[in-house]
């Protein structure tokens, strides 16, 4: 039986990435800077839970010990003006403890990047590249995980924009949005990460994704479409970044710093450049990948309160989602 430890397990991808392994035989030990916060999620008694603070070094050196099969790291520290330099010196940490315990394995979810000179990357997917490349001096078997908008109730991406695309009468597109995506369903993300914990490759990375690319405005077209909420968009040159994410904070219930990394990130293509993740880490696994308009209709389906959690959907909400996640009404 593996022995997994979860950084980051009371967010949205760990809430599903740690159900998923415990349905898969795995052992989890759920870290959290605050493991009372993990309450919350339906799986709690199920794990050994363990107060970790990635901006602490003893903290960290503490969770990651030498009976751990492998680490999932789904820590990012972009809600914070400092972010770049936190997830910097987290991932130092993280390589450091991962060497000191003999751990074997390190599977990181990061975003997708995109095909241009490293210094027109957006501050938060250069975090991202600098965090790859660090945990990747370490000793253990690294693999990194690269999406661009995971679909899901809940998802930051996936929320910020249903949020910004219903709640004016009409939806504003920058003109720098009007670029492609490849949004990939939350549950094709854990299947990756499943299959990467196992999966008898290099370390390295692979982009994931949906295997369907659209706009951004299509995107949120279509969003509106599926969720009854479709409003009218028109495209405005020369809008400033900063304006626009200043006019989304108050739009969205997204934390602001979350908000402006997001939005920088969008002015550039986010789509795979291949897709061998599906055979190098999911070859064994029987689930057929989700479609994009399948991955947004369950997203936006109304939960049974009567079914529990352990039965339900991944793909919609779940306890311990972020409390500014919208819930899907009747």
């Amino acid at each position: 039986m593996m022995r997994v430890l979860v950084l980051g397990a009371s967010g949205y991808v760990g809430n599903r990435v740690v159900a998923a392994i415990l349905e898969h035989g795995g052992e989890v030990v759920a870290g959290a800077r605050d493991p009372l916060s993990l309450d919350q999620v339906w799986w709690s008694d199920r794990v050994e839970r363990v107060k970790v603070d990635m901006s602490d070094e003893s903290s960290v050196r503490a969770a990651v010990t030498s009976d751990v099969d492998a680490v999932v790291y789904l820590v990012h520290g972009m809600g914070d003006s400092d972010f770049s330099q936190k997830d910097a010196d987290a991932a130092r940490y993280l390589r450091d403890a991962v060497n000191s315990a003999g751990v074997k394995r390190v599977v990181y979810l990061s975003g997708i990047i995109p095909q241009v000179p490293e210094e027109e990357l957006s501050e938060h997917l250069r975090s991202r590249l600098q965090v790859e490349r660090i945990l990747s001096e370490s000793t253990a078997r690294v693999i990194t995980l690269r999406a661009a908008m995971i679909i899901g109730s809940g998802s930051t991406s996936f929320e910020l924009m249903r949020q910004l695309g219903s709640r004016l009468p009409v939806t504003i597109v920058p003109e720098w949005m009007v670029n492609d995506v490849e949004p990939i369903a939350i549950v094709d993300v854990v299947r990756a990460i499943l299959g990467a914990l196992e999966a008898q490759v290099e370390s390295g990375h692979y982009d994931i994704g949906g295997g369907e690319v659209i706009s951004y405005p299509d995107l949120i077209s279509l969003v509106g479409q599926l969720s009854g909420e479709e409003r009218p968009s028109i495209s405005v040159p020369l809008l400033p970044t900063a304006l626009v994410s200043q006019v989304a904070t108050f739009i969205a219930d997204i934390p602001a710093p979350t908000i402006k990394a997001l939005m920088e990130s969008l002015h550039e293509p986010m789509v795979s450049g291949e897709h061998r993740w599906i055979s190098d880490l999911c070859a064994s696994q029987k689930d057929a990948q989700v479609n994009l308009r399948q991955s947004i209709e369950r997203s936006l389906t109304v939960v049974d309160p009567l079914v529990p959690p352990s039965k339900r959907d991944p793909m919609g909400p779940m306890p311990g989602d972020p409390e500014w996640a919208e819930t899907p009404q009747s």
